[in-house]
């Protein structure tokens, strides 16, 4: 009895603190066992005098590591950082790879290593290469573990996934310490949870504070870890060729209405760099403004193409050929009653201001547009789908309201379970020869259950045959999968925005509701046939992503764009007249022939410089029609200046998107150029998006001189 108290006395009291002396004795010891063991080979870093690497670290860190009265006090803080700062030097002096040294210092100042919180997904890792035999340095057995912003939906550490760059060194095996090993950092904390989504393979055994010594690798092997915060994915698409109008005289393509490319650019150019060439499409850079083109006079024929040829401002030995279709616009109180399904991501990637919070402001706005005999659904989906609201009457505007101020983020990003909820209510509230649509309101990633662009598609396809169609609105940055957007809208007879901002959500959502929501023609489809006998050679101006082939134009079962209520649509060819020193294609030694105009061709015919085409379907018909429209010798101006206005303008847009894309055809083009075309046929602009054009040109001749 009297011995376990003894013991028990002994339990509670604290332990005398190791002399100076004994320390000493105690690494001396330590050095001695590691050098009897064979590890005593030539260091192949070190210095003339003998001194080891690390050893000035040790006489600083030590006893400020090892006096409790130094945790916590401002003491600590003056010896704690400059060291912190030191070790820094030394590690990358000595080859160690440090990804990311952020906040290292406030790690490095707590009073023991072993008490910090495993590191999560989120954190930058730097490893130590393996020790080579002979290398004694207990500094360069650690592990540098760097704060860094956390991954929300991702609490483990893990190894980069396939969009993050990484190299990794099969012979560097990561393994525990044994409890008590002393490194420069601390003891080694034990394995943390797999992270979601995240194949076992991938997951690094430890958050890891120590690497157990092994036999010397190459001397490039060496773990490293490089987290790529940008795993945006963009079409990639190369830009149209010019093509001979003897062997290739006829083009054809699908109707366009999104405008995704000129928010993500605007973007991009005002967070101060340029934009990925990819994530450039012309097009929807030209489509982006509203212009004033003739519209048709009744619904009875809803398109009325305008035709006009210029010079081209980049080439005085080409032309470009300006074609603008102007859909017919509904008057408001007669727009078809809408049943809308909101699907929101609200995975963890979500959690950032231009993301949620936006689409929530966005979402409030379009509602506040609607009419009280719409209806409105909610889906949300972060690893599992629900439903958030059933078809509710905007009658009812606060309950909607309320329910889209209550979302949250959190979870991982299943969008595919999430898209069939959405279709299942859309069907549910279908509204008969009305606008039956799901909004889909993502930062672009699906990484849980049928993920492929493929897989994706085919659901879409499939919903579509019953009506139901898909508007695609992106936000954030970062995460952006800019190309499955785009396949997603395409295939939904819908459309793709990119919400920058909440100005953008009041243009895409509020002011071109109707062109975006109340479809006039589904299948519009554009094909124009040039004149050989006027023009050598032609170049589409964008729409690479929305080529078709020349027998698809009268196929009705193809599929192809929608126009909306008031939309317009244009399209910009460079074309090369006949004898022009600009031509690129040498003429074909057996093709006069072919190329002769047919003895009964008319005069008119002949005189024609192109032939423009247009199909489309009316909504819930399966038949196409057709529209057509001459191109000829009256459609043309002498000079840039004469064109009109809105064509002028909608010209400097197409040069700088092609600039942005890096065209050869404007590499000689400066910004100032282009500004100068915009700012003279800027007009009224109401709403102030010329303006703002006009600054992004700014901005990017600035980036552009860097």
């Amino acid at each position: 009895m009297t011995v376990d108290k003894e013991l028990e006395k002994l339990s509670h009291s604290t332990p005398p603190a190791a002399t100076p002396e004994a320390r000493a004795r105690a690494l001396a010891a330590a050095m001695q066992a590691f050098d009897t063991a064979g590890n005593n080979a030539p260091a192949p870093q070190g210095n003339a005098k003998g001194w080891r690497q690390s050893s000035i670290i040790n006489w600083i860190w030590s006893p400020a590591m090892n006096k409790k009265f130094l945790a916590g006090s401002a003491l600590a803080t003056l010896l704690v950082i400059p060291a912190a700062g030191y070790l820094a030097i030394e590690l990358t002096r000595n080859g160690l790879p440090i990804v990311d040294q952020t906040e290292i210092a406030g790690n490095l100042s707590k009073n023991e290593a072993s008490k910090q919180p495993a590191a999560t997904a989120g954190q930058s890792v730097a490893v130590a290469p393996q020790i080579p035999a002979g290398n004694d340095s207990l500094a360069e057995q650690s592990v540098a573990v760097a704060q860094a912003p956390q991954d929300k939906e991702a609490p483990a550490l893990a190894k980069p996934d396939a969009s993050q760059t990484s190299e990794f060194d099969a012979n560097a095996a990561l393994t525990n310490r044994p409890e008590g090993s002393a490194t420069a950092l601390g003891a080694a904390k034990r394995s943390a949870p797999a992270a979601p989504g995240i194949a076992p393979q991938q997951q690094l055994a430890e958050p890891m504070a120590a690497i157990a010594p092994s036999p010397a690798p190459p001397a490039e092997g060496r773990v490293q870890i490089q987290l790529d915060p940008n795993r945006e994915r963009f079409a990639n698409a190369a830009a149209n060729p010019i093509k001979s109008v003897a062997t290739d005289p006829v083009s054809t393509f699908s109707a366009d209405v999104d405008s995704a490319s000129y928010a993500f650019v605007r973007r991009s150019l005002t967070g101060g760099a340029m934009p990925d060439p990819q994530s450039v499409r012309v097009e929807e850079m030209i489509n982006y403004f509203p212009y004033d083109w003739p519209g048709p006079e009744n619904a009875a024929q809803p398109f009325k193409a305008t035709v006009t040829v210029m010079p081209t401002p980049w080439n005085h030995d080409t032309e470009l050929m300006h074609v603008a279709i102007k859909g017919y616009d509904i008057a408001p109180a007669t727009t078809p009653h809408a049943n809308l399904v909101f699907l929101i991501d609200v995975s963890g990637s979500m959690d950032e201001p231009d993301k949620l919070p936006l689409l929530k402001s966005a979402f409030r706005l379009l509602v506040n547009r609607l009419k009280a005999d719409d209806t409105v659904s909610i889906v949300t989906y972060a690893g599992n789908a629900g439903t958030v609201l059933s078809p509710t009457r905007v009658a009812e505007k606060s309950k909607i309201l309320s329910a889209i101020d209550k979302l949250e983020p959190g979870g991982s990003t299943g969008g595919a379970e999430g898209i069939e909820a959405a279709y299942d209510l859309a069907k549910q509230a279908f509204v008969k020869d009305g606008v039956n649509r799901v909004m889909l309101a993502t930062d672009g990633d699906f990484n849980v259950g049928p993920s492929s662009d493929e897989d994706l598609k085919r659901i879409i396809e499939e919903r579509r045959r019953d009506g139901i169609f898909l508007t695609v609105l992106g936000f954030g940055r970062g995460n952006l999968n800019d190309s499955l957007m785009q396949t997603l809208a395409q295939n939904g007879n819908g459309s793709a925005a990119y919400i920058d901002t909440l100005a953008e959500a009041q243009k895409t959502l509020v002011e071109e509701a109707g062109s975006t929501l109340f479809p006039i023609a589904s299948d519009v489809k554009f094909q124009v046939e040039f004149n050989p006998e006027r023009i050598a050679e032609y170049r589409l101006i964008g729409y690479e992503t929305r080529a078709l082939k020349r027998e698809d134009f009268n196929n009705d079962r193809v599929d192809a764009g929608d126009i909306g209520s008031g939309h317009s649509v244009t399209a910009i060819y460079e074309i090369t007249p006949k004898g022009s020193p600009a031509v690129m294609n040498d003429d074909l030694r057996y093709g006069a022939a072919n190329n002769a105009p047919a003895e009964n061709a008319d005069t008119a015919r002949q005189g024609e410089l192109a032939f423009v085409k247009m199909r489309y379907k009316r909504p819930g018909e399966d038949k196409s029609a057709l529209v057509t429209t001459p191109v000829n010798d009256r459609n043309a101006v002498a000079a840039v200046d004469a064109a009109p206005q809105d064509v002028r303008f909608s010209v400097a847009v197409a040069a700088f998107g092609q600039k942005l894309s890096r065209i050869a055809a404007v590499d000689s083009y400066s910004y100032q150029a282009i500004a100068d075309i915009a700012a003279a046929s800027r007009g009224t602009d109401t709403f102030g998006y010329r303006s703002d054009f006009l600054s992004l040109v700014r901005l990017a001749d600035g980036l552009s001189q860097r």
